[in-house]
């Protein structure tokens, strides 16, 4: 069994923001050269998300607002974690909303997904240098 590991970077100019990041996914596949296996897609901040959905600007507009609807930003008050001096609880429990990672079957040197699927890289306290672990496995 072979594996192989590469780290995406993001620099996000939006506190919320929502990136497709298949292409880099698949990029690292290609790289591993594994053809059958599992991929691993994992945020690596506890403020941020990896899932998958549909590429649709709309439905992603109302992930954002579902999710400041559920979970606002302010008054930062209201959380306790916020108690600390920092102002990202909120950042925090949307991650926890979105799932931290992904795991995507390999099959035949591709991501086997099903129709619509993408995987994004959901940030929830942005502005700052974050990043992603892809970590490939099999034959």
């Amino acid at each position: 069994m072979k594996s192989h590991r590469r780290e995406l970077w993001f620099d996000t100019r939006e506190r919320t923001e929502f990136i497709n990041i298949t292409p880099q996914v698949e990029a690292a596949l290609a790289e591993s050269g594994i053809r059958d296996g599992l991929c691993l897609v994992n945020a690596m901040h506890i403020s941020a998300s990896v899932f998958i959905n549909d590429d649709e600007p709309g439905l992603h507009r109302d992930f954002a607002r579902f999710l400041d609807d559920l979970v606002p930003y302010g008054p930062i008050e209201r959380y306790r974690h916020n108690d600390t001096g920092e102002d990202n609880a909120d950042s925090h429990i949307k991650r926890q909303l979105f799932g931290r990672e992904v795991v995507v079957a390999v099959s035949d040197g591709r991501l086997d997904f099903g129709p619509w699927e993408q995987i994004f890289y959901g940030e929830f306290d942005g502005c700052r240098r974050k990043r992603v672990l892809v970590k490939i496995i099999g034959d």
